[in-house]
C-alpha cells in the first residue's frame, strides 16, 4: 500500500510592500491588514478540511511567521514545534529592494524589469552597501550564523532554488517520508523552488490538489 504524505504549502498573506507594489525580497515587510485576513481565511480552510500537522516550517521573514502563527492559533495546533531557516526566505531582489514595480519599469524599461523578475537565470542588480535598506538587512541578528559567502546581494530564481532546495531535500522531505504531517508557510518563489524539484515529484507525482484559494 503506497504511504500517503501530507503536505500543505502556504504562501504568505498580503504584506505592506506587497500592497505598495514595492520590490520587498529580504525586506522584513509586516503583513497588511488585507493579508492577516488572508490568513485567517487560510486557516480557516485548513481547519475546515481537518488538516492535522506533527511539524512547521516557515521563513525568518514575519509575514510568513505571522501567517503561520495565524494558521496555527485558527487550527489550535499553536503548541506545534516550528522551524524557520533563512533558506525558505523569498528571493533576494538585490538593489531593486524597496522600489515602487511601476516607477522601476519608467526608469529602467517595462522590458528589463520583466527579465530581471520573470528569467530563470539573471538576477537583478546587486545590493550595493550605499542603498538604504543593506545595513538593516545584511547586518540583521537573524542572519549572524551564515557562513562567509552565504548571505546574497541579489538572486535569480536558480539562485533562490538552489538556496532553498537543500533545505527541503536534508530536513523538510525527509520527514514527510518518515510518515510526518508538514505545513510550509514561505513565500511564492522559495515556495515555487520546492514544487518545481524532482525530489517533491517522487513523493507527490500528481497528487498535489489545491485545498482551497483564499
Amino acid at each position: 500500500m503506497t504511504a500517503v504524505h501530507r503536505l500543505v504549502i502556504v504562501r504568505h498573506g498580503e504584506s505592506a510592500w506587497n500592497q505598495e507594489n514595492r520590490f520587498c525580497g529580504w525586506f522584513d515587510a509586516d503583513l497588511s491588514e488585507k493579508g492577516m485576513e488572508e490568513a485567517k481565511r487560510g486557516a480557516l480552510a485548513i481547519k475546515e478540511a481537518g488538516f492535522k500537522f506533527d511539524v512547521c516550517y516557515t521563513s525568518v521573514l514575519k509575514r510568513a511567521v505571522k501567517t503561520l502563527w495565524t494558521i496555527m492559533e485558527g487550527t489550535d495546533q499553536m503548541w506545534l514545534p516550528v522551524i524557520r531557516s533563512w533558506r525558505l526566505n523569498e528571493r533576494h531582489y538585490g538593489g531593486l529592494t524597496g522600489l515602487n514595480k511601476a516607477e522601476t519599469a519608467e526608469k529602467h524599461g517595462e522590458e528589463q524589469v520583466k527579465i530581471w523578475r520573470r528569467s530563470f537565470d539573471i538576477p537583478p542588480p546587486p545590493m550595493e552597501k550605499d542603498h538604504p535598506y543593506h545595513k538593516i538587512i545584511s547586518e540583521s541578528r537573524r542572519y549572524k550564523n551564515l557562513k562567509p559567502g552565504e548571505l546574497p546581494t541579489c538572486e535569480s530564481l536558480k539562485d533562490t532554488i538552489a538556496r532553498a532546495l537543500p533545505f527541503w531535500n536534508e530536513v523538510i522531505a525527509p520527514e514527510i517520508k518518515a510518515g510526518k504531517n508538514v505545513i510550509i508557510a514561505a513565500h511564492g518563489n522559495s515556495l515555487r523552488g520546492i514544487l518545481g524539484s524532482r525530489y517533491s515529484h517522487d513523493l507527490y507525482g500528481e497528487r498535489l490538489y489545491v485545498v482551497k484559494e483564499w
